[in-house]
């Protein structure tokens, strides 16, 4: 179980770093100020021994002014959206001859048959759904684009 939250917590951070250098290029070419900031978000769980860190340039911000609220969608429709979304997300990582392999650096390990809660659900949904929509990138079905 940890393995998965180490696994999250270097993914995230990839990607956070990858988007940050990204960011200081346009910014430098750009006259309107960069509004997104190295922002963190963390999720702990003591009783089941995990943590989830999402370290990405506005996500904070576009989780609180973009996003549903919480309680907005049921469990089990965001354990599924979780699910196919990141089932996704690891074939990308498979095929690095096909999908970026700057997106996608590292497999997740998510198990429907494990259950993390509404809160880490909630956040890796929002955060799936805020990768698809900056990257453009479509990783399973509809994606909101809020």
């Amino acid at each position: 179980m940890k393995k998965f939250i180490y696994i999250l917590i270097v993914l995230f951070t990839v990607i956070a770093c990858s988007t940050a250098s990204k960011n200081n290029a346009v910014a430098e070419n750009s006259s309107k100020p960069n509004s997104g900031v190295n922002d963190t978000v963390r999720i702990a769980n003591d009783s089941l021994e995990y943590e989830v860190i999402i370290i990405d340039n506005g996500f904070s911000t576009w989780l609180a002014s973009v996003a549903q609220p919480r309680f907005y969608y049921s469990l089990p429709y965001l354990e599924n959206k979780n699910f196919l979304y990141i089932t996704e997300w690891n074939n990308r990582v498979r095929q690095p001859q096909l999908y970026n392999p700057n997106l996608y650096e590292m497999l997740i390990d998510y198990r429907p048959e494990i259950h993390y809660g509404y809160e880490v659900n909630y956040l890796i949904y929002n955060y799936m759904i805020y990768f698809q929509n900056t990257y453009k990138q479509k990783l399973w079905g509809y994606v909101p684009s809020r």
